[in-house]
């Protein structure tokens, strides 16, 4: 599953996963951080993933599974470990509700209360939790995972091997109002979907708006991840791969290029293009398109993030700039 090298006794079996200054018999564990090697030497675990360029001091009891990144390929196996328990469930509970002209796909699990609409397609080993409301017309790829309480708006599409946690509304309206002469506005019906593609993680009450005009979709790409109170306005598209920290907004027809990694509490402001692998740090404020691959911004009114520090070492010292012109000028008027 990880690419890995086995060293020393490979025929042990775990079946656990624990940090290795805690693990013992049955379980594996990892090293990544330098700073925790002492522990390799003492460790109870079964098993232990290191890097392949980790040097040993001296002996250790545990089989060692060699591979190029620890972290990352124990990362994976959480990853797997967190959807063989998720996908442990199935069979139908009930009460739940399927509607007229909809398709199921084979060993599903659909919780107590869930609700499936008209003319739905489900694929294969997808995992319905209770409380569930998946509307009409909606599309499900095989293996996800949609957690008790997601709300799916009608005619909305959801990939392959997706996970939606709790409390996530998906196809909700965008906020379209038209301001009328009296003072008073007038709602702009929105009419267009939602299409989430595969392997995409959306965390608990994330909001991913429906596009405005039908036909037209609000797309979040391949891979990409989502934290938890994410809003994502309408006809925004998320670039592949991209990841999204909590409390984030992003305001509509905004596109996110891929690889792109934006902080928590950051906002983007709409009508924007930021190009792929940009990093936003958190709580920055972007009003401006950023052009140029790779750059890195910061800042209520994020700029280039080295331009940013030059900027605030300024600001931080203004107090004592302030009172250093003051002292000139009482000298020049002396």
């Amino acid at each position: 599953m990880i690419g890995g090298t086995v060293e020393g006794d490979g025929t042990g079996k775990v079946g656990m996963l624990a940090k290795i200054q805690e693990a013992g018999p049955g379980q594996i564990a990892f090293l990544a951080n330098p700073k925790y090697e002492p522990y390799l030497y003492t460790t109870k675990a079964s098993a232990v993933i290191v890097n392949r360029s980790l040097e040993l001091k001296r002996p250790v009891e545990a089989a060692l599974i060699r591979v190029e990144d620890a972290y990352s390929s124990f990362t994976r196996l959480l990853e797997e470990y967190d959807r063989q328990l998720s996908l442990s469930k199935t069979g139908i509970e009930e009460p739940s509700y399927v509607g007229k002209n909809s398709t199921i796909g084979k060993n599903i699990y659909r919780g107590a209360f869930s609700y499936i609409g008209n003319n739905v397609h489900i694929g294969d080993h997808v995992k319905i939790h209770p409380h569930a409301f998946i509307g009409d017309g909606c599309v499900i790829g095989d293996h996800s995972i949609i957690h008790s309480g997601v709300k799916i708006y009608a005619g909305n599409q959801i990939g392959s091997r997706c996970e939606i946690h709790s409390g996530t509304v998906i196809g909700s309206d965008g906020f379209g109002f038209a301001p009328q002469a009296d003072g008073t506005y007038k709602k702009i019906p929105q009419l267009g979907k939602v299409k989430v593609e595969d392997d995409v993680t959306i965390g608990a009450n994330t909001v991913i708006d429906c596009a405005t005009m039908a036909g037209d979709w609000t797309i979040i790409r391949k891979g990409v991840k989502l934290d938890n109170l994410i809003q994502i306005a309408h006809n925004v598209e998320v670039g592949s791969h991209t990841v999204i920290a909590a409390q984030t907004g992003i305001s509509g027809s905004t596109v996110i290029g891929e690889n792109s990694m934006i902080g928590g509490q950051a906002g983007i402001a709409g009508h924007l293009s930021i190009a792929p692998k940009t990093a936003i740090a958190g709580q920055s404020g972007v009003t401006k398109s950023i052009k140029e691959k790779g750059t890195k911004v910061m800042g209520p009114l994020a700029f280039e993030i080295g331009e940013f520090f030059k900027s605030y070492a300024i600001f931080k010292n203004l107090p004592a700039l302030v009172q250093q012109v003051k002292e000139l000028e009482k000298k020049i008027k002396g």
